[in-house]
């Protein structure tokens, strides 16, 4: 196939209506998912270095690059074997939000805690750097993406703060919002959005007791502020099979779940890969 037509295939896909959910909607934008075509003798492409997520049909195939939220908007390469495929990333304006943490040594650690947080982000940055292969290849032959990227909701709840947004805790600029926030009961079952194995667990600092769940080829999703977790490290887990429960641990206002999906490295919008009305 050509570039003329993998550009055309492009902004086709940008073009199509979501009427259904149906794997993850194209949104090339900082902090979104560019779907690019590529030739079916491809198997592997990369993004800034990082290998990325393929599926698809035998004779239609695709490329799902994460874009992080600090993605400069503009022309950009998707790497091949021999040759590379231009996509255009669009600009994107977030909100931005005001938080008041009652427990100041969660917005401005104490030196004593460095060397916690330190270890913590590293274990869940050696996760999300990951690149594994699918276990399971099924294909939806309704979609022509691999089953694995229809989302499940992970929890009955209200979204209490979308992804992006700019977050001031405390009077102090943080880094935007990396996830989604869905307010729930402590107690309330979370469900995993997607079959994967378990990466890690632990109780941690800022997230509280949090789950990765590696799904292949790049692809993690986080779960945060538990106040239970019903799994181990290695389990196999089926979409919408319960794996913790709802809570307020970590750094938090109330209790909720903080839903993270990465892919390639890039913390993407959730939202994305779920049918949210």
């Amino acid at each position: 196939m050509k570039l003329r037509s993998f550009l055309w295939w492009v902004t086709l896909i940008a073009m199509l209506p979501n009427a259904s959910h149906a794997g993850p909607k194209h949104e090339p934008v900082p902090g979104g998912i560019a779907i690019i075509p590529i030739p079916e003798t491809v198997d592997a492409a990369y993004f800034q270095g990082k290998p990325v997520f393929l599926t698809g049909t035998p004779t239609e195939r695709y490329a799902l690059v994460g874009l992080s939220l600090d993605q400069s908007p503009g022309p950009n390469l998707l790497s091949l074997e021999n040759s590379s495929i231009t996509f255009e990333v669009r600009d994107k304006a977030y909100a931005e939000e005001h938080l008041t943490i009652s427990d100041n040594n969660k917005v401005s650690p104490p030196a004593r805690d460095y060397d916690r947080i330190g270890r913590e982000r590293n274990e869940m940055l050696a996760v999300f750097a990951s690149f594994t292969p699918l276990r399971d290849t099924a294909i939806n032959p309704e979609t022509g993406l691999a089953v694995q990227l229809d989302f499940k909701l992970p929890v009955a709840g209200r979204i209490s703060s979308p992804f992006g947004k700019r977050r001031i805790l405390n009077q102090q600029p943080r880094s935007p919002h990396s996830g989604l926030d869905i307010a729930a009961p402590t107690g309330t079952p979370v469900m995993t959005a997607a079959a994967g194995t378990v990466a890690v667990t632990g109780d941690y600092f800022f997230n509280g007791k949090t789950i990765l769940i590696d799904h292949g080829q790049g692809l993690i999703t986080l779960y945060c502020h538990l106040s239970a977790i019903d799994t181990v490290k290695g389990q196999w887990v089926e979409a919408g099979e319960v794996i913790g429960q709802v809570g307020q641990t970590g750094r938090v206002t109330g209790p909720h779940l903080h839903f993270s999906v990465n892919l390639n490295g890039a913390r993407v919008d959730p939202s994305l890969f779920l049918d949210l009305p």
